[in-house]
C-alpha cells in the first residue's frame, strides 16, 4: 500500500495562509518518512488568535522560514502522480489550491481522498469522525494540530482501514470502501463529488 498523507496548519482563515505542512510517506503499508515544513505565510506577521490557539504556532516561529514557494521544489516531487489522503480533505485541498493560485504555481497531477469519508464507511458506528476520536479507537498516538503529527496519524488510520478490509493496495481499499477520489491536474481540479474548476 503506497500513498501520502498531507496536513496543513494555517495562520488565518484565508486559504493562502499555510504556516506548516506535514507529509507522511507510506510505502509497502508502512510509514517510511514524515516531512514537516514551517512556512512563512503571506499574512505574516499577522496570525489569527483563533488559529494560534488551535496549533500553537506563532509569528516569531516562522519569521526565518521559507515561503510556500520556497519549499515547493521539495514538495512537488512528493505530490506528483501520487495518491494523497487528508483528514477533512476539502480544507487541506482548499489551502493547496488557494496557495498555488496565490503564488501562480501550476497544479501538480495527483488524486486524493478524504479519511473522514473513508472512516464513515469503515467504522460507521463511531459517534464522531474527528481525528482524535478515530485515533483513540484505533490505538494510534496523536499530538494533535501539528502538521507532521496529524499527517502521520492520518496515514496510520488509512493503514488500519486497509488491514480491516484486507487491502494490499490503496486502489483496492478505495474500491472496497466505494470511495470516489478527487484530482488535481495542470489547469484544474475535480472534487470527489465531481465538481470541476479551472485555473
Amino acid at each position: 500500500m503506497d500513498f501520502l498523507a498531507l496536513d496543513f496548519e494555517t495562520a488565518t482563515a484565508k486559504w493562502n495562509s499555510p504556516c506548516e505542512l506535514g507529509i507522511a510517506v507510506v510505502r509497502g503499508g508502512v510509514v517510511r518518512e514524515v516531512r514537516n515544513w514551517l512556512i512563512k505565510p503571506a499574512s505574516w506577521p499577522y496570525f489569527s488568535p483563533f488559529n494560534v490557539a488551535v496549533h500553537g504556532i506563532r509569528p516569531e516561529q516562522v519569521a526565518e522560514s521559507p515561503t510556500f514557494a520556497g519549499i515547493w521544489e521539495e514538495v512537488f516531487p512528493l505530490l506528483q502522480k501520487s495518491t494523497i489522503v487528508a483528514h477533512n480533505a476539502s480544507f487541506d485541498m482548499g489551502v493547496l489550491r488557494g496557495t498555488l493560485a496565490s503564488y501562480k504555481i501550476p497544479h501538480p497531477l495527483f488524486q486524493y481522498f478524504c479519511s473522514v469519508s473513508l472512516a464513515r464507511r469503515v467504522w460507521p458506528a463511531m459517534p464522531k469522525f474527528d481525528l482524535k476520536t478515530l485515533c483513540t479507537r484505533n490505538g494510534i498516538p496523536l499530538v494533535h494540530h501539528r502538521a507532521g503529527n496529524d499527517a502521520e496519524a492520518t496515514a496510520e488510520l488509512v493503514i488500519r482501514a486497509g488491514e480491516q478490509h484486507g487491502s494490499a493496495s490503496i486502489e483496492d481499499l478505495l474500491i472496497k470502501a466505494r470511495l470516489n477520489t478527487g484530482v488535481f491536474y495542470p489547469g484544474g481540479h475535480r472534487t470527489p463529488g465531481g465538481k470541476v474548476t479551472t485555473v
